[in-house]
């Protein structure tokens, strides 16, 4: 059986970036609650971690230290940089909030600390579900992105001399991530989300597949909106599998944001808890160590019901349907798992599908030669 931790402490919850914003810390909060409701950290091969705020150090693996600076002084409200230099903005999508440098330092310390327990192997698996913050750039915030701990994690474990698969499927494409490692053939980022062609950060496309000797290592696999969780899971299982297996990495970065829901508020795939549970379980499959993030996810109980079944994953256990009680009278959700399909008309379908079918064969053009895979 798999040992597994889960990163989490009350205070990853507490901050409010902006009154009506949709990032909202406290799904943290309730992932945790429920996952504590189905007795998920009772077990010995599952623990409950303690996070730690990242360091200057570890922030300047990525950061320049202008930006790391500015994002502190913004913390306190001292004066001395300009918030549009850094991307910061009162009313976009990245404002300035009191003690934003703790908060942000404080979910990239989690997913450090997670890193640091896969590399050792002290667990099989972390997850550090106030992670996945994979906009970020070296020296400006985006998407509600402070800091990018899934880069930094991957630059902890290449200090380590150890290659790294990322696979990422939250709904918007891992821009920051693919950016940091464009030229690196010891990284192999794939993220499968909504075409940039209709999503923010406008990025994702197929030909952005690396330069240099990272040429072939950068994947994207860009879905039309209203792709729905049989389409979503074919064009996955075509492409991250014989990739993984073929590019053998010592341990796996998964970015597991649930923004792909049918009901998220923000984007337009039409993924279930069961697409969504299907994509990782084929994860797990590949049998490294593997250290997972949170992500996007905007409806609120969506994110806990999927984040619970995802670390049911890790610890190989299957939780009840029927969410516990404690739980359930609180937010009013009684079941885990979803019993209905989003109703996709067929002419959105055949769209979704003829979309999928195209990325495909130019992922399977492009790339797989890259990696000795016959299309």
């Amino acid at each position: 059986m798999r040992k597994a931790a889960f990163l989490y402490e009350e205070s990853l919850s507490r901050h409010e970036l902006r009154d009506g914003h949709p990032m909202r810390p406290v799904r943290l909060q309730y992932t945790f609650d429920l996952l504590q409701a189905y007795g998920a950290f009772d077990s010995e091969t599952s623990s409950l971690v303690t996070p730690r705020p990242a360091t200057e150090e570890e922030l300047g693996w990525l950061h320049t230290g202008d930006y790391i600076s500015a994002v502190r002084a913004f913390s306190t409200g001292a004066s001395g940089f300009e918030p549009m230099r850094f991307n910061f903005a009162s009313q976009g999508d990245n404002p300035i909030y009191p003690g934003m440098y703790e908060a942000a330092a404080l979910s990239t310390g989690a997913t450090m600390v997670a890193a640091e327990m896969v590399a050792s192997h002290k667990v099989d698996v972390a997850f550090s579900i106030s992670g996945g913050l994979h906009h970020a750039s070296a020296n400006h915030a985006s998407g509600f992105c402070v800091f990018n701990d899934p880069a930094l994690a991957i630059k902890y474990f290449r200090n380590r001399g150890l290659r790294v698969a990322y696979v990422d499927i939250d709904a918007h494409h891992g821009d920051g991530v693919q950016e940091a490692f464009f030229d690196d053939d010891q990284v192999l980022t794939i993220s499968v989300h909504e075409s940039g062609q209709y999503l923010f950060p406008g990025t994702g496309f197929v030909q952005e597949l690396g330069v240099g000797k990272g040429a072939g290592y950068s994947v994207n696999l860009p879905l039309f909106p209203y792709t729905g969780d049989e389409i979503y899971l074919e064009a996955f299982y075509d492409v991250a599998p014989p990739l993984l297996h073929a590019f053998a990495p010592d341990v796996l970065v998964t970015q597991l944001g649930i923004d792909s829901y049918h009901s998220d508020p923000l984007t337009h795939l039409q993924v279930t808890t069961r697409g969504y549970e299907a994509a990782v379980k084929e994860l797990a499959k590949l049998g490294v160590p593997w250290l997972a993030l949170g992500g996007g996810g905007y409806d609120l109980m969506a994110v806990a019901r999927a984040w619970t079944l995802a670390y049911g994953v890790m610890v190989e256990r299957d939780w009840p349907d029927r969410i516990p009680d404690s739980f359930a009278k609180q937010h009013g959700v009684t079941q885990l798992r979803d019993t209905v399909v989003p109703d996709i008309p067929a002419n959105v379908a055949n769209d979704a599908r003829r979309h999928a079918e195209e990325t495909l064969s130019q992922v399977k053009d492009q790339i797989f030669p890259t990696h000795g895979i016959s299309a």
